[in-house]
């Protein structure tokens, strides 16, 4: 019985394995076309690839030991994906002194507030091998959402720093001068989901939907089950989306309400540094 079903899971995986070399072989084709156009993205594809086949098959072996875990252990899950998801958000803030704090604060609530509305209303049942997938797929769209806003707002404010500081000098607020960048980037976090929220049924229809479906569950109830997690999805990102941007809102002004959120510097390519540094530059 053992050796039969050591058998049937190397088949499986095997099968796997060879399903993920056809994904790679065509994601690389895609990378040789992009680097026809010098779009280059070979190393960060590559590094992504792998990261991703590992980190699923390591879930994947996780989740199989802890399948029938109990509610804590499912939590506990989603608090390391949590930290996860604001390691890769606060890559877009790196410079900013406590980016990683930030974007845990606000994946966490967002994420956190509609896990927990969705568990004490039922939609949501503690079990780990329904409570951790959409879980999971909550918590990546509001990372998402939390990068979209910080890399929208700091696009934003580095853009327009002389009318920041012209209103600061007039007096204003620095909560007003920025008032607009806070608009765009919490809108900009939503957008995809309201996108998203438009085209469900029409343009795609989500995993969940269809895995209830052939599991067994009516056509009719899995489409309005698959409603409410992506309204969810919606509802977390926008959580997210405000938060992380109200709080790089107050680490944008020093204590004396002066602009600190300056423009990365652009380093010169060693060339040109060489050649303005020969006499008769000016």
């Amino acid at each position: 019985m053992i050796a039969e079903l050591l058998n049937y899971l190397n088949s499986d995986i095997a099968m796997g394995l060879a399903q993920a070399a056809g994904a790679i072989v065509l994601c690389a084709a895609v990378v040789l076309v992009c680097r026809r156009f010098a779009v280059h993205v070979e190393r960060e594809t590559a590094i992504s690839v792998a990261r991703g086949l590992v980190q699923m098959v390591f879930v994947g072996m996780v989740l199989a030991v802890l399948l029938h875990g109990n509610l804590l252990v499912g939590l506990l899950i989603l608090l390391v994906m949590t930290f996860a998801a604001a390691m890769t958000a606060s890559h877009r803030a790196k410079d900013i002194k406590g980016s990683l704090l930030l974007s845990f604060y606000a994946i966490a609530a967002g994420s956190g507030v509609v896990i927990a509305g969705m568990l004490a209303t039922g939609t949501l049942i503690p079990d780990i091998a329904v409570l951790v997938p959409v879980g999971s797929m909550i918590i990546a769209n509001t990372m998402n959402a939390c990068a979209q806003s910080v890399e929208r707002f700091r696009a934003d404010v580095t853009a327009h720093v002389g009318q920041i500081e012209a209103g600061l000098a007039l007096g204003a607020e620095p909560g007003a001068t920025v008032a607009p960048y806070v608009q765009s980037a919490v809108y900009a976090s939503l957008l995809p989901r309201l996108d998203m929220l438009k085209s469900l049924g029409l343009v795609w229809i989500p995993g969940v939907m269809a895995g209830m479906m052939v599991s067994g569950a009516s056509p009719v109830y899995a489409g309005i089950y698959q409603f409410v997690i992506v309204a969810m999805i919606l509802a977390a990102s926008g959580i997210a989306g405000l938060i992380v941007t109200l709080l790089l809102r107050a680490r944008a002004f020093s204590a004396a309400a002066q602009l600190t959120l300056r423009p990365r510097v652009q380093h010169e390519p060693a060339p040109y540094r060489l050649a303005n540094s020969m006499p008769g530059r000016s």
